[in-house]
């Protein structure tokens, strides 16, 4: 038995231009090519994929995820490395639990107290903090998100690293600027949110609308608006108007 593409797509979550890009990459070839060009999958390549999602899961790059499976012998085996890296990630995860609640005691406290809130950034303020998804996360915007995934395919796990904890100091410094009591149109916010644009204009040009619909997944995409829920209550929504005033006043 074998599914096509769209039918893989649909059963996975992973895009039918993600499975093309594992095709042509030689990551994860079809069992066969119908008529028209249409991939199809058999059991075998269903289980290559889990493992993939899998280790991707788990902020693998592709690169890295090609030398691993290739090295592969026996599945079982393979599952077995898969189980333990899991095993793995539940632990940074309960490491990353505590790095928010810490971070969420000192904006508490800070309010509590009425004064300015400072966080101090040392080393486990990012405890448990991998490179995000970025793919997954903007699938409504498919060709911004493949530039994207692309961009971090290509970086080594120490550059992936680096610019997950930019991504994540740049959500403190938002916090630290809303907690403040800082309205999302004050000059040190759009600052902010200036950078974020020029980031994302590195890769390729982003309208005005398209980013307003960035700001509004920020709140409407379950992972970003648990990631800045996680931060301190409110950031998700904080973001989506800072960057609702920055197309308004910068890009129309």
């Amino acid at each position: 038995m074998d599914w096509p593409i769209d039918e893989v797509a649909r059963m996975s979550g992973v895009t039918a231009r993600t499975l093309r890009h594992y095709d042509e990459t030689g990551l994860l070839p079809p069992a066969r090519i119908g008529t028209g060009g249409r991939r199809y999958y058999e059991e075998r390549q269903l289980l290559r994929l889990q493992q993939i999602l899998v280790l991707r899961a788990l902020g693998v790059g592709v690169p890295e995820i090609g030398r691993i499976l290739s090295e592969q012998v026996d599945e079982v085996d393979a599952l077995r490395g898969h189980r333990q890296r899991l095993l793995a990630e539940r632990d940074r995860l309960e490491a990353l639990a505590g790095t928010v609640s810490r971070t969420i005691a000192e904006l508490e406290q800070s309010r509590k107290d009425g004064n300015p809130m400072t966080i101090n950034r040392p080393e486990n303020l990012f405890e448990g903090v991998q490179a995000s998804q970025y793919e997954e996360n903007m699938r409504d915007f498919p060709e911004l998100a493949e530039e994207v995934g692309r961009r971090a395919d290509a970086m080594g796990q120490a550059d992936a690293d680096a610019a997950h904890r930019e991504r994540t100091a740049q959500m403190i410094r938002l916090a630290e600027l809303m907690a403040a009591g800082l309205p999302a149109d004050a000059a040190p916010v759009q600052a902010e949110i200036d950078a974020q644009y020029r980031a994302l204009a590195e890769l390729r040009v982003v309208s005005a609308e398209e980013f307003r619909a960035i700001g509004s997944s920020v709140v409407g995409n379950e992972t970003w608006r648990a990631a800045y829920e996680a931060i301190v209550p409110g950031l998700a929504a904080y973001q989506r108007d800072a960057i609702e005033a920055y197309a308004t006043t910068r890009l129309n």
